[in-house]
């Protein structure tokens, strides 16, 4: 990287770091429409069926004879349920839903063989998802960071001890693991299975953790720490964590891709989330016979897994080109002073190199 390249320029003089990560992540464009498609996704998802809050999910009949759900029920604002039967209101429960003529109509995404209403079931299958999705980040970070960043500081051997489990635990394929607790246990609940396999997904970024420790703690600021009197603890969450979190935050946001695909995997196989709840996974499971006669069954979950998973991939790229400061991904308009000045630098350089 060039001299002129590294001159500060008048909009960066005087911001903070986190305004300039801000910055640079919202000027990337794949980025922001990510973020953006997946809190209208959530929102969606949560404000148009409803969400269950404890209880055990099963089905049971009430006493007007209908079915509900065991659970403190949160309703939306959509009419239909995800676990009813309703008359077909097309021939074969074909979607309602047109552009032209617009129209939108009862079960915009169609019904299947039995009158469920498919856009209920997609709404409550991309809950499910999104809740594996967030508890697995959550949990895999927290003991990702943890184990990397007491290797890393401490080194000698308690940094052996803790990389030969991670290297006992990386070993183990995860689709096998999860397969065998969802079988064992009967999977069935999002929760469940989310923090069985959040117990497993930190491996890789515990390692990354520890090589960003082992490369900080050399660094003068942890000296000028100790030397104040600080502590080993105090040292590693205070001052070494902070300056680390940019390589946690983009490898979670990418972890959190490849657990929403890992349990829609496993719920495809039937090792996943159960009946009577559903998810993206099992939807797709379900409907998969029906992919030649009744593609729209096929369609929308196959869509919004899709979606979210490139979603997630773009935010995570975005947090990258913000976190690192080698990727000057984002450049503030210069004004014509500095801009001429840049100019003239560069015009006097190129004639010194002419002259020798």
């Amino acid at each position: 990287m060039s001299t002129l390249e590294n001159l500060p320029r008048p909009g960066e003089i005087g911001v903070s770091q986190g305004q300039l990560i801000r910055r640079r992540f919202f000027k990337h464009r794949g980025a922001l429409v990510g973020l953006i498609a997946i809190i209208a996704i959530t929102v969606l998802s949560f404000s148009s069926v409803g969400t269950i809050l404890g209880g055990s999910g099963k089905l049971y009949v009430d006493d007007s004879g209908n079915f509900a759900i065991d659970g403190w029920r949160i309703p939306g604002w959509w009419k239909y349920n995800w676990y009813e039967n309703y008359d077909l209101a097309t021939p074969g429960g074909t979607p309602t839903a047109s552009l032209f003529p617009f129209a939108i109509g009862d079960h915009p995404f169609g019904q299947d063989t039995l009158g469920k209403d498919v856009f209920a079931r997609v709404m409550r299958g991309i809950q499910q998802s999104l809740i594996v999705m967030f508890v697995i980040a959550i949990l895999t970070t927290a003991i990702g960071v943890l184990i990397g960043s007491i290797a890393g500081f401490f080194r000698g051997w308690i940094d052996s001890v803790l990389m030969r489990l991670t290297d006992v635990i990386i070993i183990i394929p995860v689709l096998i693991l999860g397969a065998v607790i969802g079988k064992a246990f009967g999977g069935g609940s999002a929760l469940f299975l989310a923090f069985f396999l959040g117990l497993f997904l930190w491996t890789g970024l515990s390692r990354l953790v520890r090589a960003e420790f082992l490369s900080l703690r050399e660094l003068e600021f942890v000296d000028a720490a100790r030397v104040a009197g600080a502590g080993p603890w105090r040292i590693i969450f205070k001052h070494i964590l902070p300056n680390a979190i940019g390589v946690i935050i983009v490898n979670t946001t990418l972890l959190m891709s490849s657990a929403i695909l890992l349990e829609s995997s496993l719920s495809y196989l039937g090792f996943g989330i159960t009946a009577p709840d559903i998810s993206l996974g099992q939807i797709i499971s379900e409907y998969q016979e029906a992919f030649s006669t009744r593609p729209w069954l096929f369609w929308w979950p196959g869509l919004f897994l899709i979606i979210i998973a490139l979603s997630v991939n773009f935010i995570g790229d975005g947090l990258r080109d913000a976190f690192d400061p080698r990727q000057r991904r984002f450049r503030v308009k210069v004004d014509g002073i500095f801009a001429g000045f840049e100019r003239a630098l560069r015009r006097k350089g190129v004639g010194k190199n002419a002259k020798e």
